[in-house]
């Protein structure tokens, strides 16, 4: 307690009050009367009084406010640890464990701290799915080895530029839609956590909507623009809370908007793309353009069911009624396994069949590997957990660009 109130002049105010008293008397004895005298000793006895309230009552306010600071500390540190257990549970990686406050400010920190919540804002394991679907697809209309040229790069850049921001105005456009959900489901995001308001949130999806119809018209292919609107509308429909519309309240309908984009517009329109306005040769729909949309139907109808899996929780409470809320979790999954599973078979199958040895081999060896790690994986999963599904999740998209490195093999 003492060393609260070093540096402050209570005391020094006391003693000189007491020796100005004392001055005060010893002046009073050689020049007034006697009387007086007395009266000066009693207002000496008051100062003295008064000067030790004044010291009591600082001692109390100091201890109150040290013990208040003390209180504000502890409140603030736990905030800090379940802010970052919250990080944690929701698969995002742990920020720094300095409080914020004394983070050093530079535009360094700031540009950094920018970038990461675009690459959240992004979803970036869609973006990756997107630019491996389209190299992927590019390589199809590949008939000699001549055709692998600076035409080829232009070709595809255009595509996978004009699809990334189509992508990013999709993704974007359903988390402004899905901002309370999310603070449930996935906290982590920009503008469930806070970091992106909800008119950044409105600009930076306009933006990229408008610059991905401007590439798109520029570039003047048909089959590219066509499959730019194709996305834009039914990504709309999904996410956006308007009359007949917000498709993915509706298992089904969110089923077949995701199917239409992953399965048929992005191995269809990029195909003609690239077949037709870069090679300008006629649309020829090959053994391996229809392997790859027949497997990758599949594929997106796993992913449609599967992404609602570890969000159980906010899609019930809102009243979102997937197959998950309404079959529950445990079905969900396994539908989605046995799915890929024979989607797997089917890809043996028709690899086996191939006249050429090279093809036959990689693409009977690749699914085969493809197969038995996905059920393994999905033996082990911990269904009851949100993290462990969420992982599983994050794996099924890990085999989706397995896939499309294996596609091009296809013969």
């Amino acid at each position: 307690m003492e060393s609260l109130l070093v540096g402050f002049s209570p005391s020094s105010a006391l003693v000189s009050s007491g020796s100005s008293c004392w001055r005060n008397k010893d002046l009073m004895a050689g020049h007034f009367p006697s009387f007086y005298k007395g009266l000066q000793v009693s207002r000496c006895k008051v100062w003295n009084i008064i000067d030790r309230t004044t010291v009591v009552k600082l001692e109390r306010y100091h201890l109150k406010h040290h013990i208040r600071g003390a209180k504000d500390r502890s409140i603030y540190h736990q905030k800090i640890k379940i802010k970052h257990l919250a990080n944690a549970a929701s698969g995002h990686p742990l920020q720094s464990n300095q409080p914020d406050d004394y983070k050093p400010k530079s535009p360094l920190n700031s540009v950094i701290n920018a970038l990461d919540a675009f690459y959240r804002f992004s979803r970036p394991h869609t973006v990756i799915g997107t630019a491996l679907s389209i190299v992927s697809v590019a390589l199809l209309a590949v008939e000699k080895v001549s055709d692998i040229s600076p035409l080829f790069f232009t070709g595809v850049l255009e595509a996978i530029a004009a699809a990334l921001m189509m992508n990013i105005y999709i993704v974007g456009l359903n988390q402004l839609s899905d901002i309370e959900i999310d603070k449930v489901n996935k906290p982590y995001l920009p503008l469930a956590s806070g970091e992106y308001s909800f008119k950044t949130g409105v600009l930076i999806v306009a933006s990229f909507s408008i610059m991905s119809f401007w590439l798109g018209w520029i570039v003047g292919s048909w089959p590219l623009f066509w499959a730019l609107f194709t996305s834009f509308v039914l990504g709309t429909a999904y996410s956006i809370n308007l009359p007949l519309l917000r498709w993915k309240r509706f298992a089904v309908a969110a089923a077949m908007c995701i199917l239409a984009v992953r399965a048929v517009v992005v191995q269809l329109a990029f195909y003609l793309h690239m077949q037709t306005h870069v090679y300008r040769r006629p649309a020829v729909f090959s053994k391996p353009l229809i392997f790859a949309t027949a497997f990758m139907s599949f594929f997106s109808v796993v992913i449609a069911l599967f992404k609602d899996v570890p969000d159980l929780e906010g899609d019930k409470t809102f009243g979102i009624r997937t197959f998950t809320v309404r079959l529950g979790q445990k079905r969900v999954f396994w539908t989605c396994i046995s799915l890929l599973e024979v989607a797997y078979t089917v890809a043996i199958l028709v690899g086996a069949t191939s006249p050429f040895a090279w093809s036959k081999l990689i693409t009977v060896l690749g699914h085969s590997i493809l197969a038995l790690i996905l059920w393994n994986r999905a033996k082990s999963v911990d269904i009851g957990s949100k993290t462990a599904i969420t992982s599983c999740y994050m794996f099924i998209w890990k085999l989706f660009y397995a896939e499309y490195l294996l596609i091009p093999f296809v013969r």
